[in-house]
């Protein structure tokens, strides 16, 4: 069985067309379907159905997706112990959203350089969803919020940033005492229930403020611009730049002993895909305080 037409497979069924598949894979749809045929044969079943444009895996095909993503695995593992030279391997990171555009972009820029074959999948998401598919193995590690509780001991996690409260007021309200805004201004809830939110009820329960909120949402980037807008004052982590265009957007300093959200990398001890986790962890840089 050739791994290249297992992969091509495993793709088809992920993206449910031949024409996706074969935009991402850089090839035509004919040779696409040529390597799903050549499969077919070679396990003597018929692997896909066709409706129209979409493709769907028969219950065969199902049972393949499930033992083939291992195998195709274990493959770019083998590929990857047995190299010379430059790294070769495939990396799947998770990485919240603040991380994407922040902190990744560069970093990827520097691996590009030291490793140009590592093939790198990335998933946007959540702390806690990213957090499980580490756990489950869905991905090879992910930059996200530290839990609020003790990490298990078969994961690894790395620190990279700890960013520091800061209260996101209107441009009219510069100068002004953070805390006599908390007390006074509509409060946009940076989410109570989310890992990076909880600091927040932290520092308002240490600070005995009952801010008058009306807004609740995960999203930080969107809580910048509704305090752009004049819809009140957000207390938020410094995440790293770019940030939106909010040109009537100030950021208020709180004091020294404010909490701080940790943010870095988690993945499993004893990966077979250590080494390319290290390249990924060296371009990342070290914590910054």
């Amino acid at each position: 069985m050739d791994s290249r037409f297992l992969e091509t497979f495993l793709i088809v069924v992920a993206c449910g067309s031949l024409a996706q598949a074969a935009r991402r894979l850089g090839i035509t749809p004919a040779a696409v379907a040529q390597r799903v045929k050549a499969l077919e044969r070679d396990v003597g079943m018929e692997l896909v159905a066709r409706a129209g444009r979409r493709v769907h895996p028969t219950d065969a095909g199902l049972a393949l997706v499930e033992h083939g993503q291992r195998i195709v695995r274990d493959v770019s593992n083998l590929r990857m112990q047995v190299s010379q030279g430059s790294p070769v391997g495939e990396l799947q990171v998770g990485a919240v959203n603040t991380a994407l555009t922040g902190l990744l972009p560069h970093a990827l820029k520097q691996l590009r350089t030291s490793a140009p074959r590592l093939k790198l999948t990335l998933s946007p998401g959540t702390s806690p969803d990213l957090f499980a598919k580490v756990r489950s193995r869905d991905l090879d590690a992910a930059v996200l919020v530290h839990p609020p509780y003790a990490l298990p001991k078969a994961l690894a996690w790395q620190p990279i940033r700890r960013e520091p409260l800061v209260l996101l007021a209107h441009r009219s309200m510069e100068g002004s005492d953070p805390l006599d805004l908390l007390r006074t201004q509509p409060f946009l809830r940076y989410d109570h229930l989310s890992w990076g939110g909880r600091l927040v009820d932290l520092y308002l329960r240490r600070s005995r403020i009952e801010p008058r909120e009306w807004i609740e949402l995960d999203a930080l980037e969107a809580m910048a611009v509704m305090v752009d807008r004049g819809l009140g004052v957000a207390l938020v982590p410094d995440w790293p730049q770019p940030w939106p265009a909010c040109p009537n957007l100030v950021r208020l300093d709180l004091e020294p002993t404010a909490p701080r959200r940790e943010v870095g990398l988690v993945w499993h001890r004893g990966t077979p895909r250590q080494k390319l986790l290290q390249l990924l962890l060296n371009v990342l840089g070290v914590i910054e305080d």
